[in-house]
């Protein structure tokens, strides 16, 4: 029946942590309450948190799950079962996959797809092109997240750095407009140098050189004009750069922005400091930068000139990173990850327990208008997550979810780790083990 009563918990809500209990029923939040309850009831399943946090769960707006056609490297089965063992119980998926989603009705194939699949719950971008603007204006934005446009280098018409047709995307997008900012002309032209110099045999270490800061800014300022321009609900995706900050201004997702920014996990914790032990392992774009800009995302997190915490996840198989500069693809698996890692921050001081929810769960259900998400509140879906926050443990391509089986977190030691995952509540993960026969729902959005 989906009915639990989770009791002895440290809940962490809007800002708050209390100790208390949490009541389930039929995959609905009945009550959330300081203490012990009154009465234990017989039908509910008990669970004793043991002083365990307890988090909603987290909404990444921001992976690249790879089916249909890639599914070599992932698919929908495989990352949304990582992503729940790593407490994401929503997720929000790009659409250069192949065939493209760039039209409505392979958008809908997708959706298909995740109902059979999905351990999570899902959403899918519409991905804008060069001339699919009538495909644009169709969508419903109560029933899918967004439309990407790739503002920077892509696969086939995804590229859309056409002044006129981005004016007409930012002018007839019914929807929320998600942003890749990397100018092409100055990457080109950075490829160009680069290539002079070292031929085919282009370090990786040049890679943030190449796709360099002001080739992001150029593309971040011009999302950002053209947002002004036409009243544009604009989301500006994986910031790495400490220039681009000043495009956005502080005030937490409470503050009704329209122009908002997103910064990835990898750019938190990675620098180009480490391009030299990990190689095209920690190869993403828009890549990772210098410690400078990293230390200026965390404070820009902080005083909440960036919004949101997502993944950006993207994996490969291992044959394809360790290839060649330019034959390795960007990106890399993060989902299992990225909420132990920001909740790694917590443990060292840097930031509070209440801030990592704030940026992964409050933040991303009210900047999309997810509907009846992203907080411990009665009358709300019950996605939930348990962190023990005493458990040590070491990162290893054995004990990850990934089809890929690898991560650039290998070796990395963490304090805490989720132990239970409910979605819609439904335990679909527990202490390693999950049920396989729970499956996520479409997300809908109040707009």
């Amino acid at each position: 029946m989906n009915n639990y009563l989770i009791k002895n918990a440290r809940i962490v809500n809007e800002g708050t942590i209390i100790e208390g209990y949490v009541v389930v029923r039929n995959g609905i939040i009945q009550a959330v309450s300081e203490g012990q309850p009154e009465v234990e009831s017989e039908y509910a399943d008990e669970i004793d948190a043991g002083g365990q946090y307890l988090i909603p769960g987290v909404i990444d707006d921001q992976v690249h799950f790879r089916e249909p056609g890639l599914t070599h490297k992932a698919d929908i089965f495989t990352e949304s079962k990582a992503a729940v063992s790593g407490g994401i119980t929503s997720f929000m998926e790009m659409p250069n996959t192949k065939p493209q989603a760039t039209t409505i009705e392979e958008l809908e194939k997708k959706y298909d797809r995740a109902a059979i699949k999905s351990f999570a719950n899902y959403s899918f971008y519409l991905g804008a092109t060069n001339d699919n603007i009538d495909q644009v204006k169709k969508l419903d934005p109560g029933k899918n997240c967004g439309v990407k446009v790739f503002m920077g280098s892509s696969t086939g018409n995804m590229l859309v750095d056409d002044r006129k047709t981005l004016e007409k995307i930012f002018a007839e997008s019914p929807a929320l407009v998600a942003t890749h900012c990397e100018d092409e002309a100055t990457i080109q032209k950075n490829t160009e140098i680069y290539k002079e110099r070292y031929g085919d045999l282009i370090p990786v270490s040049a890679h943030p050189l190449i796709r360099s800061a002001e080739a992001c800014y150029k593309s971040s300022s011009l999302a950002v004009e053209l947002a002004r321009k036409h009243n544009t609900r604009l989301h500006v995706l994986h910031i790495s750069t400490e220039k681009e900050l000043e495009l956005f201004q502080k005030g937490d997702y409470t503050q009704n922005k329209q122009i908002t920014a997103e910064v990835c996990v990898h750019h938190l914790w990675f620098s180009d400091q480490d391009y030299e032990a990990k190689g095209p392992l920690v190869k993403w774009n828009p890549a990772i930068k210098q410690e400078s800009d990293r230390d200026a995302l965390f404070n820009a997190l902080l005083d909440d000139r960036l919004d949101i915490v997502a993944t950006d996840h993207a994996p490969h198989t291992i044959e394809e990173k360790q290839s060649r500069y330019f034959d390795s693809p960007s990106g890399g698996p993060m989902v299992q990850h990225s909420l132990t890692a920001m909740m790694e921050f917590a443990h060292l001081g840097k930031m509070s327990v209440e801030k990592v929810v704030e940026k992964m769960c409050h933040a991303p259900a009210v900047l999309y208008k997810v509907k009846d998400r992203g907080f411990i509140r009665p009358g709300l879906k019950a996605d939930l997550v348990l962190i023990d926050p005493e458990w040590e443990w070491t990162v290893s391509h054995k004990n990850t979810w990934y089809k890929c089986k690898w991560t650039p977190l290998e070796g990395q030691q963490f304090h805490t780790r989720v132990t239970h995952t409910f979605v819609n509540g439904k335990l679909v993960f527990k202490n390693g083990l999950f049920n396989e026969m729970i499956r996520g729902e479409r997300l809908e959005f109040d707009r």
